[in-house]
């Protein structure tokens, strides 16, 4: 017997319709899974189950009228903490905080909660959201659900986390270089994200994203008719379009698929992740895909000139905090960000240039390809107590190299579970669309999931540690 909790939000909308169970319920069932998984895997910050049931029993009633408050009534949904919600303050993941309340919703937030969705709880992030870690100053350790002792991948550590334990179905994340996609690869989880601009958020910055992370494609589309909606405070914002969320067919035959295996540089793929990779590649080539190698596009000079330009960025915000409130911030990160103390502003410019170079590299295979596949993350995982795989600040994205270039490009680019380790551990692969082929993507991932047999087997997941156990 399934679990409410553990339904897509699909088929949650569907029962609550039909009025087989109601969204007090469902609540009912997520809690009781919070408080199962979550001292197992801190996943939470601000959980606030008073409010949520309070909301649940009101969407209960509107469902019972047959008038629902929007197409996401009475859902369960989680926020990224760096994402800011009215009331609640905005840590940054960093103990250097200092707490104050959000007056209003970023965008994401609010067209959610127009939209009926009932948000329980904040997830947590690392300092700045900058480590593939769930390790932070000021959240407790995230831990991965497949493995307690190993690293959900963040920055969207406890987005990954609770969509992997079944906090309900629908859970929103942010990616400036692979936050989204790493942690959803290491979880077998979907994280999407979208094309820069479809998503209205607040603040912006380069590459950066909001989208979602769930269990299945088909939510992960659902999510994207809510938070595609415009606003106005996100200057960046692309025109409203007229995508059909819904439509996910897609006849593969005569798309033209490349397979990037390597990246160009950073850490070596492992073998598990390489033959599942090989495995996607098959079932598309199988489906009537035209299947072919493509190199990796990604420079030493690249990758290091990403770094620095990021380092640069957050030496700034270091240098602006008082030393008390600078001391309170990740040793790994400070020593990270120290490294650009020497550079100069030419220094500075010419590692901006290098991001130019990589918007240049990200868009050029599309001249040939319709979508690239790769692996979302070259390993399984890592420790859960390390910053990054190599747990090393003077080599902090050499883990990146797969999903930071289409942050830079702007496109559109998905991770769903395309395989399993030996010893049962989930592997992500990648798709990745041309500029504003959101839909495509989509379409594509839900092609994939059929066609691959990878789907997670939730319910023998155990908040113990006691380890994974695959579809396989």
């Amino acid at each position: 017997m399934t679990d409410l909790n553990d339904l897509p939000a699909r088929d949650l909308l569907a029962i609550f319709r039909s009025r087989e169970a109601s969204p007090t319920e469902v609540w009912a069932d997520v809690e009781r899974r919070i408080a199962t998984w979550e001292p197992s895997i801190a996943a939470l910050w601000v959980y606030d189950p008073q409010s949520a049931r309070e909301e649940a029993a009101e969407a209960t009633e509107r469902w019972a009228k047959s008038a629902p408050k929007g197409p996401l009534d009475g859902v369960p949904v989680t926020i990224k903490e760096l994402i800011a919600t009215k009331g609640t303050p905005i840590p940054n993941g960093t103990a250097a905080t200092t707490l104050v309340a959000a007056s209003q919703d970023a965008p994401p937030a609010a067209r959610l909660r127009e939209d009926g969705a009932i948000i329980f709880a904040k997830t947590t992030c690392p300092d700045y959201g900058m480590l593939s870690s769930g390790l932070s100053s000021f959240h407790k350790l995230s831990r991965n659900p497949w493995d307690v002792r190993l690293n959900p991948g963040g920055s969207s550590a406890g987005a990954s986390a609770a969509a992997a334990a079944g906090f309900g179905p629908l859970h929103l994340g942010t990616d400036i270089g692979g936050s989204i996609r790493i942690p959803a690869g290491l979880t077998g989880t979907v994280g999407f994200k979208p094309s820069y601009g479809r998503v209205p958020i607040d603040p912006t910055y380069i590459g950066r994203v909001a989208g979602p992370m769930t269990r299945t494609v088909a939510d992960a589309a659902l999510m994207m008719a809510t938070l595609s909606r415009p606003d106005v405070r996100d200057p960046t914002r692309l025109p409203p379009s007229a995508i059909d969320w819904n439509d996910l067919s897609l006849d593969p035959k005569r798309l033209r698929i490349g397979v990037m295996a390597e990246a160009g540089c950073g850490l070596p793929v492992d073998p598990d992740v390489a033959a599942a990779l090989a495995d996607c590649a098959h079932a598309l080539k199988d489906a009537g895909a035209i299947v072919e190698p493509t190199p990796g596009i990604l420079t030493r000079a690249m990758l290091d000139g990403f770094d620095r330009f990021f380092r640069a960025r957050f030496w700034a915000t270091m240098s602006a905090l008082p030393d008390d409130k600078s001391a309170m911030v990740l040793p790994y990160i400070r020593e990270w960000a120290a490294g650009a103390a020497a550079l100069s502003g030419t220094d500075v410019a010419e590692a901006f240039d290098q991001i130019q170079a990589i918007k240049a590299a990200a868009a050029a295979p599309f001249a040939r390809f319709d979508a690239i596949l790769s692996p979302v993350n070259p390993q399984a995982s890592w420790p859960a107590e390390w910053a990054s795989p190599l747990d090393d600040p003077a080599r902090p994205f050499e883990h990146i190299a797969f999903t930071l270039p289409w942050n830079v490009c702007e496109q559109p680019a998905i991770s769903v579970n395309g395989g399993f380790t030996g010893n049962g551990l989930p592997i992500g692969v990648q798709i990745v669309g041309p500029r504003y082929a959101d839909a495509f993507v989509l379409k594509l991932a839900a092609l994939l999931t059929k066609i691959v047999d990878a789907e997670p087997r939730w319910g023998n997941l155990h908040p113990s540690g006691a380890g994974p156990v695959s579809k396989a």
